[in-house]
C-alpha cells in the first residue's frame, strides 16, 4: 500500500495553449495510504485518464506522479506494483474460478499454501467459495466481474487498487451487494482503492472521500457530507443530490440580498461581499413558509409529485423554477397556488463565480 500523491497536468495535444486542449487541468491530489477514494463526474471530464496515469498506463505530459514520497512518474504498472480493475471482465474462461483468483500470485512464485489461503479467503468474501472448482466460462456476467475484482484484490502487497467503472455490467439489483461487499472488504484488508464512477450513489456508498471532476478539473474533494452540505462548485451543488441543488441569481450590499424582486435581510452576524452571486439552497432544506416571513420569497407551485416518502414540489420563484423535498405528512400545495419559501438558513451557500464563498 502507498500514499499516492498527485502534481501534474495532461494533455493529449503536443502543445497546449488553452483550457480546451487539456485532457486534465493542473491538479494537486494526494490519496492517504490505506483510504478508499471516488473519481465521480460525468463522461469524458478525466476520470479515466487520471485513473490511467496512476496506474502507469499513461505518463502526465506536466508534473510528476509520488508514491510514499519516490518519483514513479516514468514507471510501469509492473514497478508500481499496482493492480487495475477494468469495466468489463478480464478474465481467464478456460481456467476454474480457483485458477483465475490464484493466477497473479502464481505469477510471483508466492508459495503455494498462502494462494490456497489467499484465495479462500477473497473467494469467502467474494461469496464465490461454492465456485471455486467451476470454469469461468459457464457463469453469469456478475460472477464473472466479481472474479475480475478478486484478482484485483487477492495481492496483499500491491500499493493500490485501481476500479475503472467495475459494476457497469452488473444487473442493477447486484450492484448494491457488490458495493457493500468492496466496502466490507477495505475496512478488513485495509488496501489503498480508487475507484472511478459517474453515478454518484456508487461514489457516496463506497469513498472515504470522493473527488468531483468536471471538464478536466478536480473542483472538489471530500466526504459525502461535505459534498453534499457545502459544496465547493456550483457544479457540486448541481451533480451530487437527486434533484440537485436549487441556484437563484441574487444581488448583495453586504447586508442585504436582493432576489425575485424583494430584499431580504441576512442573518445577523453573516455578511457577503457586494454584487451578483447565485444562492444555492438544497431541495431537503427549501421548505414552506408563512407569508412574509424573514428570509422568505413567494413562488407559485406548478408541480406537485408524490414520491410515496415524500412530495416533491416544483415551483417558480421570480425567472426561476426551483425544487423543494417536502415532508410526506404535509398538506401539499395545489399546482398555480401561491407559497412562501424560506430561501435563508443554516444551509443556504452562497456562490461568485461559481465558486463557494
Amino acid at each position: 500500500m502507498a500514499r499516492i500523491d498527485l502534481d501534474l497536468a495532461h494533455a493529449y495535444r503536443a502543445d497546449p495553449k488553452a483550457d480546451a486542449d487539456y485532457a486534465l487541468l493542473p491538479l494537486k491530489l494526494r490519496f492517504e495510504d490505506g483510504g478508499a477514494y471516488a473519481l465521480l463526474g460525468p463522461s469524458g471530464c478525466g476520470k479515466t485518464t487520471l485513473l490511467n496515469i496512476v496506474s502507469g498506463l499513461i505518463a502526465p505530459s506536466q508534473g510528476r506522479v509520488s508514491f510514499d514520497g519516490l518519483d514513479v512518474t516514468r514507471a510501469s504498472p509492473q514497478q508500481r506494483n499496482i493492480a487495475q480493475v477494468f469495466q468489463f471482465p478480464v478474465i481467464y474462461d478456460t481456467m476454474t474460478v480457483a485458477q483465475n483468483l490464484a493466477f497473479p500470485l502464481r505469477n510471483r512464485r508466492v508459495p503455494a499454501a498462502q494462494i490456497r489461503q489467499r484465495v479462500g479467503q477473497i473467494a469467502e468474501m467474494l461469496e464465490l467459495s461454492g465456485q471455486l472448482d467451476q470454469r469461468a466460462a459457464h457463469l453469469a456476467a456478475d460472477a464473472k466481474q466479481k472474479i475480475s475484482l478478486g484478482r484485483g484484490l487477492v495481492r496483499p502487497d500491491v500499493a493500490a487498487v485501481l476500479f475503472d467503472e467495475p459494476l457497469t455490467v452488473i444487473d442493477p439489483h447486484l450492484k448494491w451487494q457488490l458495493r457493500r461487499k468492496l466496502k466490507q472488504i477495505h475496512h478488513e484488508l485495509k488496501l489503498t482503492l480508487i475507484y472511478v464512477t459517474h453515478d454518484q450513489v456508487e461514489a457516496l456508498t463506497f469513498a472515504d472521500e470522493v473527488v468531483v471532476m468536471t471538464r478536466g478539473r478536480a473542483v472538489q474533494i471530500g466526504s459525502a457530507e461535505a459534498l453534499f452540505e457545502r459544496p465547493a462548485h456550483t457544479f457540486v451543488g448541481h451533480f451530487i443530490g437527486s434533484p440537485g441543488m436549487n441556484f437563484l441569481p441574487v444581488d448583495s450590499d453586504g447586508r442585504q440580498i436582493h432576489a425575485a424582486g424583494r430584499r431580504l435581510a441576512l442573518p445577523p452576524g453573516q455578511e457577503l461581499p457586494p454584487g451578483p452571486l447565485k444562492l444555492g439552497i438544497r431541495p431537503e432544506y427549501l421548505a414552506l413558509a408563512a407569508a412574509g416571513a424573514p428570509g422568505a420569497l413567494p413562488a407559485r407551485a406548478q408541480q406537485v409529485q408524490d414520491i410515496g416518502t415524500h412530495t416533491l414540489l416544483t415551483a417558480r420563484l421570480g425567472d426561476s423554477a426551483v425544487k423543494a423535498r417536502l415532508e410526506a405528512a404535509l398538506a401539499a400545495p395545489a399546482p398555480g397556488e401561491d407559497v412562501w419559501l424560506q430561501v435563508l438558513g443554516p444551509h443556504t451557500c452562497f456562490y461568485r463565480d461559481e465558486v463557494l464563498l
